[in-house]
C-alpha cells in the first residue's frame, strides 16, 4: 500500500476509535515549563492539564498576556488554583529573548525544573509548499530555525537546572514534540538545506531533528543524571497552526463556519491530542529515548536510529550555541 494511502487509513482509524487518555498524576511539587502556548494550541491544553494536575508551569507564548489571562481563566472554572501557572514571552528566533527567558527563570524559580515541554513550532505555506525558501534574520530557514535550533538553545541553557533536579529527585525529563511527517526528511538534509525547497519536507526535517535530539538526550544524561527524554507524535490535530489564513468579510464568514463544522470530522481535538505530550510530562517509571505515539511507544523511520547521525546533530548545535555566547555573535555555520 502506498504510503499516503497508508497514513490516511491508519488517520481515518485514529479519528474512528477511542482515543487514549493520559492517566492522571498527582504533579504535586514538580516545576514544568511548555513551550508554544497560545490559545487553540496543543501547548495550551498541555499546559492547562499539567497545571490542573497540581504541577507549577511556567508556558511559553510570543501572546504571553492573552495566553495566561485565559489559562488562569479556565483553571479557575474547574476549581484548580490559577497560581499553578505562569505565561512568559518567547521568541524562539530571538536570542535575546531565548536567553533572557532562561534567567528569568532560573531567578524565579530557583533550582528546580523536572521537565521541559518543547512544543512550540510552525508549519508554513501549506497551501504553497514550493514557495521560496523563507528565511529567519539570521539566516536559517525558519522551520530548522524555530522547530529544532530554537529549541535545542533554550534546552542547552536549562541542561544545568534540568541535570541537578534528574540527580536530586531522581526524575527529569525533556518532552520533544515531533511528528509522523518526520519521514518527510532525510538524514543527510539535516546538516545542508535541500537542493529543492518544499516547506512540508522541511518541517519534516525538523521534526527529525527532534527524535535526534530526543534519542542523544537519553544517550548522554539518562544514566548518570537521570534526565530522561521522550519523542512525540501527538496526531493530527486542530489548532491554530494548522489552520488556514482566512479573509477577512462575508467570505471568510462562511470559509469559518464550514471549517469549524468540518475539523471534527477530519483532525483530533486539541485536548485528545496532548494526552501523549502530557503522559510524557508526568507518568513514571517511562521509557526514555523512545518515540511515542497514543500514549505508547512506536518505532520511528530508520533514519531515526542512527547513532552516528544523532552525534554529529547534537555537536554542530552545540557549537552553534557557542558562537552565540560571543560578544559579536559571530558567523553562525549552517546545520
Amino acid at each position: 500500500m502506498p504510503r499516503a494511502l497508508s497514513k490516511t487509513a491508519k488517520h481515518v482509524w485514529v479519528l474512528l476509535t477511542p482515543k487514549p487518555m493520559a492517566e492522571k498524576v498527582d504533579i504535586s511539587g514538580r516545576n514544568i515549563i511548555v513551550t508554544g502556548a497560545r490559545p487553540y494550541s496543543l501547548g495550551y491544553e498541555t499546559a492547562k492539564i499539567l497545571a490542573s494536575w497540581g504541577a507549577s508551569v511556567v508556558a511559553t507564548s510570543r501572546h504571553a498576556a492573552q495566553a495566561e489571562k485565559s489559562l488562569k481563566d479556565d483553571l479557575c472554572k474547574i476549581g484548580v488554583n490559577e497560581n499553578n501557572i505562569a505565561v512568559r514571552p518567547l521568541d524562539l528566533c530571538d536570542v535575546d529573548s531565548v536567553n533572557g527567558f532562561a534567567t528569568w527563570y532560573g531567578e524565579n524559580y530557583g533550582d528546580k525544573l523536572h521537565a521541559l515541554v518543547n512544543n512550540a513550532g510552525i508549519l508554513k505555506d501549506v497551501l504553497q509548499p514550493w514557495k521560496k525558501m523563507p528565511l529567519t534574520e539570521d539566516g536559517f530557514e525558519i522551520h530548522w530555525r524555530i522547530n529544532y535550533l530554537g529549541s535545542f538553545h533554550l534546552t542547552h541553557l536549562l541542561l544545568p537546572l534540568l541535570k541537578q533536579t534528574g540527580l536530586e529527585s531522581g526524575d527529569a525529563r525533556i518532552v520533544n514534540v515531533s511528528s509522523h511527517l518526520h519521514d518527510q526528511g532525510k538524514n543527510e538534509d539535516l546538516f545542508n538545506d535541500e537542493k529543492t525547497y518544499h516547506s512540508l519536507s522541511a518541517y519534516g526535517r525538523s521534526k527529525l531533528a527532534m527524535i535526534h535530539f530526543s534519542r542523544e538526550i537519553e544517550r548522554r544524561f539518562a544514566q548518570e543524571y537521570n534526565l530522561h527524554s521522550m519523542a512525540v507524535h501527538p496526531g493530527s490535530v486542530d489548532t491554530n497552526m494548522t489552520r488556514l489564513e482566512i479573509p477577512e468579510g462575508r467570505i471568510g464568514d462562511i470559509w469559518k463556519r464550514v471549517g469549524s463544522a468540518l475539523a471534527p470530522l477530519i483532525m483530533l481535538h486539541r485536548t485528545h491530542g496532548a494526552q501523549t505530550t502530557v503522559m510524557c510530562a508526568s507518568q513514571s517509571p517511562l521509557q526514555g529515548g523512545q518515540y511515542y505515539v497514543r500514549c505508547k511507544a512506536e518505532e520511528p523511520t530508520d533514519a531515526c536510529k542512527d547513532e552516528a547521525v544523532s552525534r554529529r546533530l547534537w555537536d554542530k548545535s552545540e557549537a552553534w550555541v557557542e558562537t552565540l555566547k560571543k560578544p559579536d555573535g559571530g558567523e553562525h555555520e549552517q546545520i
